[in-house]
């Protein structure tokens, strides 16, 4: 299914098909794979890209490495628990981090506060 080729096969996700873009509620998104706690809602932000988007992980959370997949390397983001694959982050986030954890909604659950 769609959540086992993103989290194991590091696919992605469509854009703006994930119901978790519209999350707005107050909470923690876990990682699907494994439920280890990833993000807080108080770092989710609208990036407009049709994933949902966070300036920062929760301490620990994630793991990144370098994918060339596309002409230009980008950085990967996994679950440090799973090896699961979650997305990528870029530089072009708000402030405080300037980053955007663009995330596969597939590779999340949002557990409300």
């Amino acid at each position: 299914n769609g959540q086992y080729a993103v989290l194991r096969q590091a696919a992605t996700e469509r854009a703006f098909t994930s119901p978790l873009v519209k999350e707005h509620r107050k909470g923690t998104f876990l990682c699907a794979g494994c439920a280890n706690e990833l993000f807080s809602s108080a770092t989710k932000f609208e990036s407009g890209t049709g994933w949902p988007s966070f300036w920062k992980p929760l301490p620990g959370a994630i793991g990144t490495s370098v994918d060339h997949k596309l002409v230009y390397p980008r950085t990967e983001v996994h679950c440090a628990d799973c090896g699961g694959h979650l997305g990528h982050v870029f530089d072009d986030g708000p402030k405080p981090t300037g980053l955007r954890y663009c995330m596969n909604g597939l590779a999340l659950n949002f557990r409300p506060a």
